[in-house]
């Protein structure tokens, strides 16, 4: 009886030994030996293994391994994109789940990332890792060469993994810092955390961590925000960045197409389904079988399609049209609509049970106007990109044209900038972009040039036109969004000359012009 308790109070005080020598290690290379090491001896396994991965989610490396009671000397090992041959791994990784093989069979599993000695492995147990930020970080694996149940380790062992992956990212920011300028630092981490996208914002930050939650998870997406705000731009990076980055990425917009024609080219047709069905034509989702299907503006679906794409969903099987077969088809959608869908499930124009099977995981992308310096980022990116285009030397900014752009409200967001700023650099005929070759309605004077009240006066009619643009020009829901009176609110609109019917008809002929 005395064994039986004293064995995890040995076992405990081991642990907590192991937590104290990783927090005193004072860079990342030993910090991820002692982690394989601790690992190893804690677990009695002769073999621990160490993998990272990196910021951006696309590389799986090997950086620590300890065999038979030392590390393992082997040049540092990057998988493959997509992780092929490495089923454990990958099921682990893409499920972010703790994965136990009590019986290790080589014609069962493939385990090439297991090191070959004279005995074979025959279990093995693995760890998804996480960092300060809940963000999955890499994989921390044991094995035996006997049949052992390893499962018992499981919950030290993700303690232990998740606190050094903590440290780890401490080490990493401490080594960054010394004799690296800001801009150079701050650059390296908009790339690798960016997914691909320009931003450091605040409001940026808070969608790469959405992003990053779902890269390894084969939930559907719905992504929201307003025209030309980047949608398409988020749903390629959860496809680049994620699992299925080897496989098609297929874009529809569900708006473009009338009923019959969409539902053709979602799900196909077979030959002498309808007049000119000269032949069988696959759908775009067989096109995209075993990758992405990205739906632009859902909302816009009619309701009959959107009963077969729920089938589709819940299911995993399509029937092409004029077909009495159906077969199985694995395709990751991610949603996207400017319309706020539970508007539109309340109004009956979209279907309640497949807003909730699409909305499992929504990414709301912000406005440019609540993106703060990201503006001059993006503006120095499309210069850049469009003197490129137009096979002419760059261009230089100058302070208040870039002031300029910042006090402008942006309702047509990125996509408008990006075509201002091609505007501007034909009306350029220097080598400066200046204030007036920017035409902005809502700015026809730079900031630098107006009163501290002209500026608050500019700030507040931007939030409110945001607000009623949110609310469709309703200004009871507006004023109750901002916590107003309505009679205060009339005021407001009135002092700032906003017109709320003005705007409806503004949002109704912008909505019209779309394709």
């Amino acid at each position: 009886m005395f064994d039986q308790l004293a064995q995890p109070l040995v076992y405990a005080e081991s642990l907590l030994a192991r937590f104290s020598h990783l927090a005193t290690s004072s860079d990342s290379r030993s910090l991820q030996q002692q982690l394989v090491a601790a690992a190893a001896e804690l677990s009695h396994c002769p073999l621990a293994q160490l993998y990272l991965l990196d910021k951006t989610h696309t590389q799986l490396t090997l950086c620590a391994e300890w065999l038979d009671g030392a590390p393992l000397q082997r040049e540092a090992s990057t998988l493959p994109s997509d992780y092929k041959d490495q089923q454990l791994l990958q099921y682990c990784l893409f499920q972010n789940q703790v994965l136990h093989v009590e019986a290790l069979n080589s014609s069962l599993y493939a385990t090439p990332f297991l090191p070959d000695t004279d005995r074979s492995w025959r279990s093995l147990l693995c760890l998804p890792l996480h960092d300060r930020e809940q963000q999955l970080g890499g994989l921390l694996l044991i094995a035996q060469r006997d049949d052992r149940a390893l499962e018992a380790f499981a919950d030290s062992l993700r303690l232990l993994g998740d606190f050094a992956m903590g440290q780890l990212q401490l080490l990493q920011r401490l080594d960054n810092t010394p004799g690296t300028p800001p801009d150079i630092a701050s650059s390296t981490i908009s790339h690798q955390r960016g997914y691909g996208l320009i931003g450091d914002s605040p409001a940026m930050q808070r969608v790469y961590r959405l992003i990053s939650k779902v890269l390894h998870n084969p939930v559907s997406v719905i992504v929201a925000g307003e025209t030309g705000t980047g949608k398409e731009l988020v749903a390629r990076s959860i496809h680049d960045y994620g699992l299925r980055r080897s496989q098609a990425f297929i874009a529809q917009n569900c708006s473009a197409l009338p009923e019959a024609l969409l539902e053709s080219e979602l799900f196909g047709y077979v030959k002498g389904a309808f007049t000119g069905a000269n032949q069988d034509r696959a759908g775009l989702f067989d096109a995209a079988d075993g990758g992405t299907l990205f739906l632009d503006e859902i909302g816009d679906m009619p309701l009959g399609l959107q009963a077969k794409l729920l089938r589709v969903l819940q299911e995993g099987e399509l029937r092409p049209l004029g077909s009495n077969r159906t077969h199985k088809v694995d395709v990751r959608i991610i949603a996207a609509s400017h319309h706020d869908l539970r508007t539109l499930v309340d109004k009956g124009q979209f279907r309640e049970d497949l807003f909730y099977r699409l909305g499992h995981f929504p990414i709301e992308i912000p406005p440019l106007r609540e993106r703060g310096t990201d503006i001059q980022l993006l503006a120095r990116r499309f210069a850049k990109e469009a003197c490129c285009f137009l096979q002419r030397g760059p261009c230089r900014w100058s302070d208040e044209a870039l002031e300029h752009l910042a006090g402008y409200h942006f309702p047509g967001n990125v996509r408008e900038l990006k075509g201002l700023i091609a505007r501007a650099l034909l009306l350029c005929e220097g080598n400066v972009l200046l204030p007036e070759h920017f035409s902005l309605p809502d700015s026809q004077q730079p900031i630098s040039s107006r009163s501290l009240r002209e500026r608050l006066e500019q700030v507040e009619r931007n939030l409110l036109l945001d607000c009623l643009r949110k609310n469709q020009g309703n200004q009871t829901s507006a004023a109750s969004e901002l916590g107003l009176p309505r009679r205060t609110l009339l005021y407001r609109m009135q002092r700032l000359n906003i017109n709320a019917a003005d705007l409806r008809l503004k949002d109704r002929a912008q909505a019209q012009a779309r394709p």
